[in-house]
């Protein structure tokens, strides 16, 4: 079986908005749904849980009968850091299915609703052969190290930006979520490598990018008019 965590219990306080960045309207429905839509669109998905913030499950469950939004997902709350949102997401799949070494877990943000069925399928395809990966982008801007009055340039072609989904054998990310949160999770990928696991990268997409600011809905709004 594969699973997807997609986590969609955060605040957004970056949009300048009372709502959080995943349930704003987006080309006449939340942001969430296009993720969820993607999702469910793909080859590749048995299951699809969905963690949100405990205070929101009336206003989804409300959203869901205003879109008659009927798409089948499994909902789990999210906890005060996203490490504990993803681990609850975990445990709600560890006490309703049962995990064998061929179930693979992908994690995915509420907010990045353009992810293609290509990319979805190519990073499974990667989890298969190297049991952990995370999709990423060569930067293609100057880097710098260090703070405003002291710091250096780096080598470009050694910096990746990383997205989600990050998709791991079941087992493997079960086990991580066993230790105790570190601020240096940044990533389910820096959970998994604390572990001492290997991690690999699989080529992103430009267009799989992540709501975060107000401009960012109309840079989605465009690539959806694409599809």
């Amino acid at each position: 079986m594969n699973f997807v965590i997609i986590v969609a219990a955060g605040t957004g306080n970056r949009m300048n908005s009372d709502l959080p960045k995943q349930f704003i309207e987006l080309n006449g429905k939340p942001v969430i749904m296009h993720t969820i839509d993607r999702f469910f669109q793909s080859d590749e998905m048995t299951e699809i849980v969905v963690v949100i913030s405990q205070e929101m499950e009336v206003f989804w469950k409300d959203l869901c009968l205003k879109h008659q939004f009927s798409i089948p997902v499994h909902l789990a709350f999210g906890g005060n850091t996203r490490f504990s949102s993803v681990k609850n997401g975990i445990q709600y799949i560890q006490q309703n299915f049962n995990i064998g070494p061929a179930d693979y877990i992908a994690v995915h943000d509420g907010a990045r609703p353009i992810i293609s069925k290509d990319l979805i399928s190519r990073a499974f395809q990667g989890a298969y052969e190297h049991q952990a990966i995370v999709l990423a982008q060569k930067s293609i801007e100057s880097v710098r190290k260090g703070t405003p009055t002291s710091n250096q340039a780096i080598d470009r072609d050694q910096i990746w930006m990383i997205q989600t989904p990050q998709v791991f054998q079941a087992a493997l990310l079960l086990d991580a979520y066993q230790q105790t949160e570190d601020p240096l999770f940044t990533d389910d990928a820096s959970v998994v490598e604390k572990m001492g696991k290997h991690i690999s990268m699989v080529e992103g997409d430009s267009k799989n990018i992540k709501i975060t600011y107000p401009q960012d809905l109309q840079i989605a709004q465009f690539y959806l008019s694409l599809i």
